[in-house]
């Protein structure tokens, strides 16, 4: 009986929950069509397909700036992997003066407010000549999406420890076989989830990228977050779905190319 309650508990948790996503992503694509929906009504007084025409009309533009972000999302969230793999397994595996400070300084961006962090970096990167570029951007970023990166991979790395690779020394493998033999395909769907959670936080920065590229360098937010200020619910619902569209799809991407490294690449040093 204690069970089967449990059962339904979970059933219904697990119903609320997929509404509560499900329910947002189609308001998004009925009021794509919707010119006209007032309340207290249900459904919508008048449809149109104005948005459609407008967003197909700026297809090269559109393009261009998904090139773009995309481009500066993936650097971020590979940098992102690479530097937080490194941290973390200094910062697990390792002792060395100073450590604790340097954890310290590995989750100070999170006590940072966005907007103090912007405009301090903003004048550095002025005096660097930093502003106003791609580079600059890929930087501001890297500094936001690095500490879910560490914190991530460090709690994997924690978990898988060293034991396989120091077996695998003592095999006589050398310290880079030992470790991309036995630890990284452990770590992989660890890398995946810091890369997608730092891919997520560069391709969401507004304020960050617009204070920093100062126009010159358009993202999608840059695009999008006017239209959700104005209230152009068409406009900014279309958005608001290629976004998704394009975040799952990156998302696949990654999935796919972890999975394909896992079945190909790592994972064979004992067989």
């Amino acid at each position: 009986m204690k069970n089967k309650r449990k059962s339904i508990l979970t059933s219904i948790t697990q119903f609320l929950l997929m509404a509560a996503i499900l329910i947002p992503t189609v308001t998004l694509f009925i009021w794509i069509f919707t010119e006209r929906w007032t309340w207290p009504d249900l459904v919508p007084q008048v449809f149109s397909k104005r948005a459609l025409l407008e967003i197909a009309g700026r297809k090269k533009e559109l393009l261009q700036i998904f090139r773009s972000s995309i481009l500066i999302s993936t650097v971020v969230a590979a940098l992102s992997a690479v530097i937080g793999l490194m941290t973390a397994r200094a910062m697990i595996l390792y002792r060395f003066p100073g450590k604790q400070l340097m954890y310290f300084f590995t989750i100070l961006p999170f006590m940072v407010p966005a907007t103090v962090f912007a405009m301090g970096i903003q004048i550095t990167f002025i005096k660097m000549r930093l502003n106003n570029r791609i580079t600059g951007i890929i930087i501001s970023h890297l500094v936001c999406s690095l500490p879910y990166a560490v914190r991530l991979i460090m709690d994997g790395t924690m978990a898988v420890g060293n034991r396989l690779e120091e077996q695998a020394r003592v095999l006589g493998a050398s310290p880079f076989q030992a470790f991309y033999k036995t630890s990284l395909p452990l770590l992989a769907p660890v890398i995946l989830s810091a890369m997608s959670m730092s891919y997520i936080v560069s391709f969401s920065q507004y304020f960050l990228t617009l204070i920093i590229g100062g126009g010159n360098v358009k993202t999608f937010t840059i695009l999008m977050v006017p239209y959700l200020q104005s209230g152009n619910r068409n406009i900014a619902c279309i958005y608001s779905v290629l976004f998704l569209g394009v975040t799952l799809l990156v998302f696949g991407v990654f999935e796919w190319a972890a999975g394909h490294w896992m079945k190909h690449g790592g994972g064979e040093f004992y067989t």
